[in-house]
């Protein structure tokens, strides 16, 4: 069973941005596996960089169609991700110094910090962006 289940209740109603989403998810099962099964710290060390980057990817992303749509949410809306960017280098640095008990609290990070971002924030600008004939 995954850590994190995608579902309907998930969806913005965009498709590329829901993609994005399921991605993540993705990602934070990986790193999930990986520390049930004990992998190395390089494995656990990878998978974080992985998420990282992806989600640098999938807020540029988001961000850019706020700001050209001209979302008026879009400065709150950046600084969450700011937010969450900050949290995970700081995760990453002290893994990088620690152990996998970090990882476990960036787990439940992750999990709690993606559900209330996509089921909050997230759903705030997809009426705006739906409107302006993003699907």
């Amino acid at each position: 069973m995954a850590y994190i289940e995608w579902s309907a209740e998930y969806s913005v109603g965009i498709k590329s941005i829901d993609d994005q989403h399921k991605k993540l998810f993705a990602i934070i099962n990986s790193l999930h596996e990986a520390m049930k099964a004990g992998k190395s710290k390089d494995v656990l060390g990878k998978i974080i960089k992985e998420l990282s980057d992806y989600a640098v990817f999938h807020f540029s992303n988001e961000e850019n169609l706020m700001h050209n749509l001209l979302y008026t949410g879009y400065g709150s809306h950046k600084a969450e991700h700011d937010k969450f960017i900050v949290k995970v280098v700081e995760y990453e640095k002290k893994f990088s110094a620690s152990s996998t008990v970090i990882a476990i609290d960036m787990l439940q990070f992750l999990k709690d910090w993606l559900f209330k971002h996509v089921n909050g924030t997230d759903k705030k600008y997809s009426p705006f962006l739906i409107s302006k004939g993003i699907k």
